[in-house]
């Protein structure tokens, strides 16, 4: 397993960190069947949900909507290395979560999602790109803020992550942020999670452990050189729904001292700051995704692969 794990991290690019927080880096490389952090040849699987594109669509008042209409496809804006969130295998083939509620908004906007442009755009150009028009919308763990609100619209959110922990799968002894005393934990440099951690003082300052990539603690946790890995759990469950005979997640997330409530981070799609007859018809669609067991079948062939329970959250009208 060492030999494995080594080998993968020689293939490793930049790597992860908690999506929700400006200023942070964001993941890049999963990790694979095998246990160790994955090459790019990690093939590609979806949840098996069929998306026909609607006839007779039109969103009055919608700029953007006119635009695809016009070009008779969509550009959008997605990540390309967040195991079974967004993620792009060496055929060129994307796979996850939020390829899938991307496709699911293409087919309602009566778009196949053959016709689909995908654009990869980093975490801090995602305002840039929509406000740009580089993208008619963006899919990728962007979470809901207000300081993004000032320049972007935000459709759901389609999903609530949350700072968990990532263990090794026979590991019974971390069940959660106040076990974590004497427990060696791995994060991202200088990300919000690990942060969280430190100033917490859930374990001591010697027991931390920081690296640039998020798959470089993946592989210290496989091999037994740190004893859990922190960040989103949306991206801890694509790490664990890669790995499931090896890793878990303890799905306990942490929570606020001060109110007792898990810090939350609200996935939305991010969408042109003026456009609300566009932002209405997502929401809507987002809705019904939820209402008639879409959404919950598009989790469960993706991030539910992690062994990790997913519900659907209300979504916040504006």
């Amino acid at each position: 397993m060492r030999i494995a794990a080594f080998a993968a991290v020689a293939t490793l690019s930049l790597g992860l960190a908690a999506c929700g927080k400006e200023g942070t880096p964001t993941p890049e490389t999963p990790a694979g069947p095998s246990g160790a952090p994955a090459a790019q040849g990690d093939a590609c699987t979806s949840s098996g949900t069929s998306f026909t594109p609607a006839t007779g669509v039109d969103i009055a008042g919608s700029p953007t909507f006119a635009k695809i209409k016009t070009a008779g496809k969509v550009v959008i804006g997605v990540k390309f290395d967040q195991p079974n969130l967004g993620y792009k295998d060496a055929s060129g083939k994307r796979c996850g979560f939020d390829i899938e509620i991307a496709q699911l908004i293409a087919s309602k906007l009566g778009i196949d999602p053959a016709k689909i442009e995908y654009k990869e755009v980093a975490s801090a150009n995602r305002e840039t790109a929509i406000k740009g028009g580089e993208v008619d919308y963006y899919v990728g763990t962007y979470s809901i803020t207000d300081k993004r609100k000032a320049d972007v619209s935000f459709a759901g959110p389609y999903f609530i992550a949350a700072q968990d922990l990532l263990v090794r799968k026979d590991d019974t002894s971390i069940t959660g942020s106040a076990s974590l005393k004497g427990k060696k934990v791995c994060s991202a440099t200088g990300s919000t999670p690990i942060q969280r951690v430190r100033d917490q003082k859930l374990t001591e300052d010697s027991n931390i452990v920081e690296f640039k990539t998020y798959s470089e603690c993946v592989s210290q946790l496989i091999d037994k050189k740190v004893d859990a890995v922190t960040t989103d759990d949306a991206i801890l469950k694509g790490y664990a729904a890669q790995n499931p005979s090896l890793l878990k997640v303890v799905g306990k997330p942490f929570t606020d001292p001060t109110t007792g409530k898990p810090y939350p981070e609200k996935y939305g799609i991010g969408l042109a700051h003026d456009d609300k007859a566009l932002r209405d018809f997502v929401n809507s669609a987002l809705e019904k995704a939820e209402s008639d067991g879409t959404w919950q079948k598009i989790y469960d062939g993706t991030l539910g692969k992690s062994g990790s329970a997913g519900t659907a959250p209300a979504l916040e009208k504006y």
